[in-house]
């Protein structure tokens, strides 16, 4: 049996053109958390996308061939939004995206959902420490949620 050859992984500033990739790939993601409510029909999604995240958030991508594999926004010390691919986890794009977009930041915050155990291991790993556990009031989805802010 043989291996496939590893994709080369380019991190590049998110364009325009990329909204519905990134869109589809956010659902992808969302999409494979069985305790996620579906809230968006895929259009508020690439609305959401190009209308919201891409004019007010610096936003990154990860290409691996003509393929967005994830991608992070940032806006001031928060990350607003990290996803990736579910074809893509587990090679380390999370770490160089999360690196790379918050390198000059001496704090970062972000939320991020109590039941997503996988992104509490990868946020803690990465010096995020919970500051607050919420109730599932101050978000769309309703699920209790938990403030993570890394010091350097």
């Amino acid at each position: 049996m043989t291996s496939a050859q590893p994709v080369d992984t380019i991190l590049r500033p998110a364009i325009g053109s990329d909204a519905a990739a990134i869109a589809t790939m956010m659902r992808a993601a969302l999409s494979s958390f069985d305790w996620m409510p579906v809230l968006h029909t895929p259009e508020e999604d690439l609305f959401f996308i190009r209308d919201i995240v891409l004019p007010r958030q610096q936003v990154t991508v990860a290409e691996a061939g003509k393929v967005i594999a994830g991608f992070i926004a940032v806006s001031g010390d928060w990350v607003e939004q990290l996803y990736l691919d579910p074809a893509w986890t587990g090679q380390g794009i999370g770490s160089r995206l999360l690196t790379d977009a918050t390198a000059a930041l001496p704090v970062t915050k972000l939320h991020c959902f109590q039941a997503n155990t996988g992104a509490r291991r990868f946020y803690e790993r990465h010096g995020f420490r919970a500051e607050s556990f919420g109730d599932g009031m101050t978000n769309e989805e309703g699920l209790p949620d938990i403030l993570y802010v890394r010091r350097r």
